[in-house]
This record gives C-alpha cells, structure tokens and sequence, in this order.
C-alpha cells in the first residue's frame, strides 16, 4: 500500500492505495495532520480507517502543510567523486565525505514540490542540469521514520561546480523538486539500506542516460541523517529527507528540455517526470493565489 494525496471531486483528500488499485479516503485532513501523530497512532489510522474512493482521482505531490523538504549531499562515493569533479573547490566536497557532520541543505516548501508525471524544471542559466535519483524518507513530529518516497532532488550542476555557496541556487528554483508518486509505509519495507534504485532519461524515444545503485552504498543511515537534520530544529508536520544519490552522469550529459525522467526505487514506486525550461511562465501553476489563502 501507499499513502496517497489526491483531489476527488474539487476537494483534497489523504488515502490508501493498495496494490490492486482500490483508494481509501482516511479521516485524516491533510499530510501534515498525518505526521503530527506518533508512529502506533499513525499505523493504526493507515491500516484501518478509510472508505472506498469511487470518483476519478488526480494524484497531488505527497507533501502539505507545513511539511518542509531537505536534501542530503554527498552521502556516496560516486557523488563525492562527481561533485570534485565538477568544482573548482574540490576539496570541501572530499572532506565532507569523510566527515562527521554531514551535508544538509533546505530544498523545498510544500507548494514548489511537483508530483508524478508533473513537469521539472532545468535552469536556462545553468549550462549542465541532471536529475538526482534519491530515496527520501518521511519522519514524522516526533523525528520517527514512518514511511519513504522517491525525490528527484534536480540539480544544476554548472552553478554549483562554479562556487559552492551557490548551492542554493543550484537546487532551490521553480521545478526542481520532484516526489512521489506516494508514501510507503516504513514496516512494508524490509531493509532501507538494501533497496535498489534506477534512473533513466528518455529523449527522442531512446535512452539518453540510465544508471541503477543500491542505497547500501549510502555511506550514512537514514537515521543519522534524521538525527543531524533534527538537532536543535523542530519539525511541527514532520519533515521529507531526501538522502543523496549515487548516480550522477558524466560532465557532457546536460537534461534537457523535452526529456522525461524515469526513478524507480525497489518497494517504493515509480516516478516519472517531463523535464521543460524552469522558467517563472512555465511554472506559474505551482503559485499559491494568496486571495484563496485561508
């Protein structure tokens, strides 16, 4: 099963889909409401409650509220290798490999997130973008993994190869932040550190670039991730943590405009996105129309 956000009849709603693809609308009002609950409170509402969905559904990102999205860098070696590949300060990104304290960084507000078959976007400013395959994982209020989804955490590569302090605006912009489709709950998923992962760029009906890795090779855990994210910073709706990714094409790879963008992750999902220019025109839709904010 996963945990879904959808709009049903002009409304929001939160529910279950199961395998067979039958949906169950759960009492929950929102995401967020889901992720203030500790984890028995939440298990229990997702594997009993729900009414069977019977009108056209249309799949919204699985992030709301207040439910911020972080990144995690350099948490494998080929990221590691890639980005002192790309930067004329090499040397910050060896040593944060090693390091302690890892590389942590905000990367989205609910509202920017775009979902399942919804564009990303690639900077025209920036001359190399790619995606970023990642597992993510959902923790709830109480800094509990509940579940884990899958995050194309696009990057600008050119920008942030130029001076590392441009990082924010290599990863924050209208569509560079993708997730979902939804939600798979923690105790469905045997091993997070044994998962496989695949990416494929698909252009002009043929394979771009692809490339697979196993989140065994994360040199971190995901709760260390959520651990460090967590000092000193408290996450009212829970929070997303996408935790780096392994793949990472070679330097004359640039995505571009008209490409679609396949991440499968093994007991995840499948998340598949277009990729247009990440301009304010073409991204206009992901505004909030502050006259219907409540």
């Amino acid at each position: 099963m996963e945990i879904i956000r959808y709009v049903a009849e002009s409304k929001v709603h939160v529910g279950i889909r199961s395998e067979d693809g039958t949906v169950r609308r759960l009492a929950a009002r929102s995401l967020a409401e889901l992720l203030r609950l500790p984890f028995p409170v939440l298990r229990a509402l997702v594997e009993t409650g729900g009414v069977v969905e019977t009108a056209d559904l249309r799949m919204l990102p699985p992030v709301d509220g207040l439910t911020e999205v972080w990144a995690s860098g350099v948490t494998y070696r080929r990221s590691s290798m890639a980005r002192q590949e790309e930067s004329v300060v090499a040397d910050v990104y060896a040593r944060v490999y090693e390091a302690d304290r890892p590389e942590l960084f905000f990367k989205s507000v609910p509202w920017r997130v775009v979902g399942h078959d919804e564009p990303i976007g690639v900077r025209p400013d920036s001359e190399i973008n790619v995606p970023e395959a990642e597992l993510a994982v959902v923790v709830n209020a109480a800094g509990e993994i509940v579940g884990a989804t899958i995050c194309d955490d696009v990057s600008s590569r050119s920008i942030e190869g130029e001076n590392p302090l441009y990082l924010p605006q290599a990863k924050v912009y209208s569509g560079s932040c993708a997730i979902g489709p939804g939600i798979r709950p923690i105790w469905e998923i045997e091993d997070l550190q044994s998962l496989n992962i695949q990416v494929r760029v698909e252009r002009s009906g043929e394979t771009a670039w692809a490339g697979s890795t196993n989140t065994d090779m994360l040199n971190r855990t995901p709760a260390d991730l959520v651990g460090f994210l967590r000092r000193h910073a408290s996450f009212p709706d829970g929070v997303v943590l996408s935790t780096g990714t392994g793949l990472v094409p070679e330097m004359d790879f640039d995505l571009q405009s008209g490409d679609t963008v396949v991440i499968e992750i093994e007991s995840v999902g499948v998340l598949s996105n277009p990729v247009i220019p990440a301009t304010t025109d073409e991204f206009a839709w992901l505004t909030p129309d502050p006259a219907r904010a409540p």
